[in-house]
């Protein structure tokens, strides 16, 4: 059966087709699909640990965070990784319509606009960088660099996997949560503040304005995948703050998975809050300038009848 996409519907409404309550058997699907990687997983890392040992304890990986090694943090974003193509599953099989209707209107990725937006993603975290390193209070850690070859290897082993891992948490609440409330309410507003809203929840409880940040961050998000009509801005801003938090932690000897955005102090959020908010605009400025789709096509029109000759 030929899958299609909703004619003529926002990013938030490309799941209305779901007619028949496959949301909920979805929803079992992923919860199932997630308990049988985890136990996939559980079993490989035991096996790996017998025959190797902890690939932590060379030289290579000595000193790479008094919380966990390389290899816990590439567990920890594997594990959530391992969602994406959960997520695209359920969407394609249970709830029988385009795994690409979670990208986009267009029913795809939109490449080139994923690469521009990543373009001033990744800047727009470096000043996020700058401002937690003269604004935050100092909590007595040392930073040191750990040298070429160990980074190289941190950043040839964690890059791939941030990736995933934070396009697996986009698509999940950018895309499969935000479209399943958006298949009960038209208006976006309600949908992207739910989705925003669990999205902090899940990362954990640490300080309110780590909350109140990660909150906003998935507000912006959601908001941005309704008016840009796509995912790729909110991936790209994702990506970036993973991606470059990751690897100036791993070049300075900082790499650990006890801390979150979660426990970010109230100096942090305010910069992290200010910038995001500022990349939304110029991403949102640039998409209506350069005239990006934000609903999907409309349904072709039907042919008329050929009048029959008297």
């Amino acid at each position: 059966m030929t899958q299609t996409l909703v004619p003529d519907a926002p990013f938030h409404r490309l799941g209305t087709r779901d007619r028949r309550g496959r949301a909920w058997l979805s929803l079992l699907f992923v919860v199932g699909a997630i308990v049988g990687a985890g136990a996939i997983a559980l079993t490989v890392v035991a096996g790996w640990g017998l025959v190797a040992g902890d690939p932590s304890d060379g030289e290579l990986f000595a000193g790479f965070g008094s919380g966990s090694s390389l290899t816990d943090v590439v567990i920890a974003f594997g594990s959530v990784a391992v969602l994406l193509p959960i997520i695209l599953l359920a969407v394609r099989l249970v709830q029988e319509r385009p795994a690409g209707s979670l990208s986009s209107v267009t029913g795809r990725v939109r490449w080139g606009w994923l690469g521009r937006c990543l373009a001033v993603a990744v800047p727009a975290i470096g000043l996020v960088l700058a401002g937690a390193y003269w604004l935050a209070p100092d909590d007595g850690t040392t930073a040191v660099w750990v040298g070429w070859e160990r980074f190289a290897l941190s950043a040839a082993l964690l890059l791939p996997v941030v990736a995933a891992q934070s396009a697996a948490e986009e698509y999940v609440f950018r895309g499969w949560l935000l479209q399943a409330f958006g298949n009960l309410l038209r208006n976006p507003v309600v949908p992207i503040v739910v989705q925003a809203l669990l999205f902090a929840a899940l990362h954990g409880w640490g300080t309110p304005w780590g909350f109140v940040d990660l909150t906003w961050f998935g507000v912006l998000a959601g908001w941005l995948c309704v008016r840009t009509g796509g995912i790729e801005a909110a991936v790209a801003l994702h990506v970036a703050n993973n991606g470059v938090m990751l690897a100036v932690a791993a070049a300075t000897g900082l790499l650990s998975v006890d801390q979150t955005a979660a426990d970010m102090p109230w100096q942090v959020a305010a910069v992290s809050m200010t910038v995001t908010t500022a990349y939304t605009l110029v991403v949102l400025a640039w998409s209506r300038r350069r005239g990006l789709a934000v609903r999907s096509a409309p349904a072709p029109a039907a042919e008329p009848a050929l009048a029959l000759a008297a």
